[in-house]
């Protein structure tokens, strides 16, 4: 079961920051844009089951972007919006807003909407009461704990960007990432230049079970591309 991907649209950067760190503190997998441009190429990188979109957005509003949505598929959709109007209001129900907050908001309000909106919407539960275990190579890695269990027993526990850009890579081996996607996936955020983020979370993965780390045996640096898992994932 996968994990709902959110996707905030907000040109604020403040606004958007809090929101993608209030959504990541709940267990959401987050991506972000700043307008209806950057929306739509996220819209088509990644299943999105959540977007919360500001209204007064640059180019095309929130109450265009979300009438061009619904004309293409189903997304659950909050809409938020800095103007206390009810026409707004309403006119965003009409088109097709699944729910609708007036800033400021209460976070602990959003994050409850967005959960039983999501409970209606998707297919799994938001929260996995399961515990999920990936084994490959004799090493595991516990989605509930991010903890990674070395084949003698020994346990540690991920930072959460290096849970991220493992999992990700485990899930699809084989599979190659490029550093925006992995960024992305990591913090919600866009890769800026010279970021060295994900080349140094790559490296810290590599040193819990790289015997060598001029020569992965697990994670393949793709010149010019990316990375990807070469291990081998152990099937149940």
């Amino acid at each position: 079961m996968q994990t709902p991907v959110v996707l905030i649209v907000e040109d604020e950067e403040v606004t958007r920051t809090n929101l993608v760190s209030l959504f990541q503190g709940e267990g959401y997998d987050v991506i972000e844009a700043i307008n209806g441009e950057e929306m739509n190429q996220r819209l088509a990188e990644s299943k999105v089951n959540l977007i919360v979109m500001d209204i007064n957005l640059p180019g095309k509003n929130g109450l265009i972007l979300a009438r061009e949505l619904r004309q293409k598929e189903k997304i659950g959709l909050i809409f938020l919006t800095g103007r206390d109007s009810e026409v707004d209001r309403i006119l965003g129900l009409e088109i097709g807003a699944d729910d609708y907050l007036t800033k400021p908001f209460n976070p602990r309000e959003l994050t409850i909407r967005a959960r039983n909106l999501l409970s209606r919407t998707v297919a799994q539960p938001v929260v996995e009461e399961h515990k999920s275990v990936v084994t490959f190579n004799g090493w595991t890695l516990d989605e509930n704990s991010r903890n990674l269990t070395s084949p003698k027993g020994e346990s540690r526990r991920l930072p959460k960007g290096e849970y991220r850009a493992l999992r990700l890579m485990l899930d699809t081996p084989g599979k190659i990432f490029t550093r925006e996607q992995l960024i992305r996936h990591m913090t919600g955020r866009e890769l800026r230049p010279n970021d060295r983020t994900v080349d140094v979370t790559i490296r810290r993965i590599r040193k819990h079970f790289e015997t060598d780390m001029d020569t992965p045996e697990l994670i393949s640096t793709i010149h010019g591309e990316g990375y990807r898992f070469v291990g081998n994932i152990d099937k149940d």
